[in-house]
């Protein structure tokens, strides 16, 4: 991992703490009310430990995938931003955008990692695609949990629902070509 890499990847890292830490010192802000950002808290620092925890576990295989561990990060950085800064609450289309965005993201760096297993890119494609959608199905399914356990700032239909799952599913399916036709080009892949 060269110099910028590094300083990229540990910018996403250290950029989420930070973001969450603000969310739960600061519960009471008017962007956080209703939006169970304490108890999301946990659960958007998991994604710090997945790539680093398969990484060890596959026996640290050279060159550390810094670029599938940003990507995997990076939404989970992106959603907290938009609640920090306000934007879910001061521009309607937030929601939207960062579905879209966040699962081009994600799903990105899925493939970068299937890719690097030496499965070829339209297994990786249709792999990552697949994860894609269970990711947003379960994400969708604990944003339910999170508005039935008592918050009320989410606003979740089931049109709200169903637009997320298409646009996540989609983004997902950008997120993977975009990999694959980088690495159809000849480019390595090894992030």
């Amino acid at each position: 991992m060269t110099s910028r890499q590094s300083q990229i990847l540990w910018a996403v890292r250290v950029s989420l703490v930070l973001a969450i830490l603000v969310t739960i010192s600061f519960p009471t802000w008017e962007q956080f009310e209703g939006k169970g950002m304490l108890f999301r808290a946990p659960f958007y620092l998991l994604p710090l430990f997945v790539v680093p925890g398969i990484w060890r576990y596959r026996g640290r295989p050279d060159p550390y995938p810094w670029a599938v561990d940003a990507l995997v990060v990076a939404p989970f950085l992106m959603d907290t931003l938009g609640n920090v800064f306000g934007f879910y609450n001061n521009f309607d289309v937030t929601d939207d955008v960062l579905h879209f965005l966040n699962w081009i993201l994600l799903i990105a760096g899925v493939t970068i990692a299937l890719l690097r297993t030496g499965i070829s890119r339209l297994a990786a494609w249709t792999t990552a695609y697949g994860i894609g959608g269970l990711a947003i199905i379960w994400w969708e399914f604990a944003e339910f949990l999170v508005q039935k356990a008592g918050t009320a700032g989410l606003g979740l239909t089931y049109s709200d629902t169903i637009g997320d799952l298409m646009l996540s599913s989609t983004g997902g399916a950008v997120g993977a070509a975009l990999v694959v036709w980088r690495a159809s080009e000849g480019s390595r892949v090894t992030g």
